[in-house]
């Protein structure tokens, strides 16, 4: 959005407060009396300081505004420093004097502006004073005018997707609004609203009741794009006291699009003002969340000034000096529109907190990210931290594979087991008996997978874990927590980590990787921006798995959604591959359990969280059904 803003200055205008260092230089050896050298020089001091009383005790006809004079720049350009000093005096005669200085204006934001002036000095009942004329403060300054920054801030750049389309990006808008004067009955204004565009008609109450509102007044209630006002401008214009302003605004493809990753963009805060600094200022339109946050400078660019000499009019009488801005540049992330789509589509109607993450298997890049609730700003897919629960059997199955067993390796499944003084069940009690590697992976079989990961080495699961990024620290541009695979305290503790308790923890992007993993063989970190590159990041490896392993982790990992806890996820005609977990927590009891669903299908590897959902093949996997068959197989 162009932005455009006139900064009102008299060019030597700082307080105190300003941060920077201001100086005033005093030439003692210029010519004249001492008596003239002081006052020039207080008079200096004082203008530099912002000091409008101590400028008007050395001024001989202070006029009535010099205070809002003086301290326009202070109002529209913080930060704005100053440097003064007195170069000659020259006195005329007895009573007349010139003291010629060099002024330096560092303007906040912009750069410097340097000229010389000349303050006249008269002397009356023997004291010298400055003569008062606007031309004191920058030469052919006259009576009503002022210097002004005319400051234009370019388009903000667009965030763009994987093909390089926008996924957000500034556009023409129509801002929909109030004028309570016009309004003639007012429920029709607010079921208008509601109908057409969900405006609560609360939202309407506190506009019309916001301080300083008056009758005459643009009310400012919802922007639109310019195509959804030109189809609901036939529904909305009849209706008294509706009214439109054309303006630009930021729109993603859709209202919720990416919301936690791209972020939203509004009216700067104060702790953004402090950040950023000039030339920001307050109602600048900056980045509050996500890759508008944190690409603010690159999105944004600089803006040009102009510095102009202006009448009370606003008309400009005289340009100074052109300070030349920065074009804004656009960030490209790996994200997939339609895959992106999908999947929020997919956790639609999920009223649980709940997050799904989709990344190209073969190359790391994220294709989608979602978290619900939309209304907390927490990113559960990208940052959240939960057990695993049974999706961490991958982990372990490789780790078994690794170690001499294979999908035929003969397992048995009672309902509990105890191992290190602590005793494990099946989530639903099931008991097959000795059953193969394979179908125990398939039916999710804890005590099965407790048995065989107790005969491993104690470095084993470790090693297993760092194969699939457990350990490894991400380098995104937004928070983010990956897999943390603590050392076992002991026997018990060694036990809950083969499947996924204990003090094991993981991010749906983490377990998205580790489908990733198992389907290419390979670990490979996530990556979200392409442009621009991070020059500080260093490359995360990770162990390739050996191919009998990988070809092993196929199998087993279809069997799970063809005949296994993950038939839910089954889309007719396309091949998927996954693991179920429902990851206990907390200290219920029975205990609350997490829901999660992983698993691949082509290229695309994926995770599904819903926090508390309860059984992974009947919450999660149902939610990766809607999401395979919203995409082109």
């Amino acid at each position: 959005m162009s932005r455009r803003r006139r900064l009102v200055i008299v060019i030597a205008v700082v307080v105190v407060a300003v941060v920077g260092v201001v100086t005033v230089w005093k030439m003692t050896t210029s010519g004249g009396t001492s008596a003239t050298r002081r006052e020039a020089d207080a008079f200096l001091d004082a203008w530099t300081r912002g000091d409008t009383i101590a400028m008007s005790v050395h001024l001989d006809t202070p006029p009535p505004d010099l205070a809002a004079t003086v301290g326009a720049l202070t109002h529209a350009a913080p930060g704005t420093t100053l440097t003064l000093h007195t170069t000659v005096v020259h006195e005329t005669t007895s009573t007349t004097a010139v003291a010629s200085y060099h002024a330096r204006a560092d303007v906040a934001g912009f750069g410097p502006f340097e000229w010389d002036g000349q303050l006249p000095l008269t002397k009356s009942n023997g004291q010298w004073r400055v003569h008062w004329d606007p031309s004191d403060l920058f030469p052919g300054l006259a009576v009503g005018q002022r210097l002004t920054v005319a400051e234009k801030w370019p388009t903000r750049a667009p965030i763009l997707g994987a093909g390089g389309d926008p996924l957000v990006s500034d556009q023409p808008a129509v801002s929909v609004g109030l004028e309570p004067d016009h309004i003639t009955n007012l429920e029709d204004v607010k079921t208008t609203l509601s109908s057409l565009l969900s405006v609560d008609p609360a939202t309407v109450d506190r506009a019309l009741a916001a301080p300083g509102v008056q009758p005459s007044f643009f009310v400012p209630i919802i922007t639109l794009p310019t195509n959804t006002y030109n189809q609901l401008r036939p529904r909305l214009a009849p209706v008294p006291g509706i009214v439109f302003q054309r303006t630009h605004s930021r729109f993603a493809i859709s209202d919720t699009f990416a919301m936690h990753v791209l972020g939203r963009t509004g009216e700067i805060t104060a702790e953004q003002l402090t950040k950023l600094g000039p030339p920001y200022a307050v109602g600048d339109t900056v980045g509050l969340s996500g890759l508008e946050l944190v690409y603010e400078s690159r999105l944004a660019g600089r803006p040009s000034g102009d510095l102009e000499i202006v009448d009370k009019t606003g008309t400009v009488v005289r340009p100074l000096q052109h300070f030349q801005g920065t074009d804004p540049q656009p960030v490209q992330t790996t994200l997939d529109a339609a895959t992106q789509t999908a999947a929020e589509q997919a956790l639609d109607g999920v009223s649980q907190p709940a997050a799904l993450v989709a990344v190209d298997a073969r190359t790391g890049q994220l294709r989608a990210v979602v978290s619900r609730p939309l209304d907390q700003p927490f990113d559960r897919a990208l940052d959240g931290a939960y057990p695993p629960g049974s999706t961490f059997k991958v982990v372990t199955a490789a780790a078994l594979l690794v170690n001499g067993d294979s999908p035929s390796t003969p397992a048995e499944c009672p309902p509990t087991i105890t191992l290190g003084g602590k005793q494990f069940r099946n989530f639903e009690g099931e008991a097959p008996g000795t059953i193969e590697l394979h179908r125990a992976f398939a039916i999710s079989c804890n005590t099965a997978f407790l048995g065989l990961a107790a005969q491993l080495p104690h470095d084993a699961m470790s090693r297993a874990a760092s194969t699939f990024g457990f350990d490894v620290p991400y380098q995104l541009p937004l928070p983010t927590t990956g897999g943390d695979f603590p050392p076992p305290a002991d026997d018990a503790e060694r036990a809950a980590a083969t499947i996924g308790q204990g003090r094991v923890t993981a991010s749906p992007l983490q377990l998205a990787t580790v489908a990733a993993a198992a389907d290419t063989g390979q670990w490979r970190p996530p990556t979200l921006v392409l442009q621009p590159t991070d020059p500080t990041a260093r490359p995360s490896t990770a162990p390739s798995l050996a191919p009998g392993v990988v070809d092993a982790l196929h199998t087993m990992m279809t069997e799970v959604v063809t005949s296994g806890t993950g038939r839910a996820a089954a889309v007719p005609g396309q091949d998927i591959a996954g693991k179920t977990g429902t990851a206990e927590f907390g200290n219920a009891n029975p205990p609350s359990t997490h829901a999660w669903f992983i698993g691949y299908r082509g290229d695309l590897a994926f995770a599904v969280l819903v926090e508390g959902g309860g059984v992974g093949g009947e919450t999660a996997a149902p939610i990766a059904n809607r999401f395979l068959a919203a995409l082109p197989p």
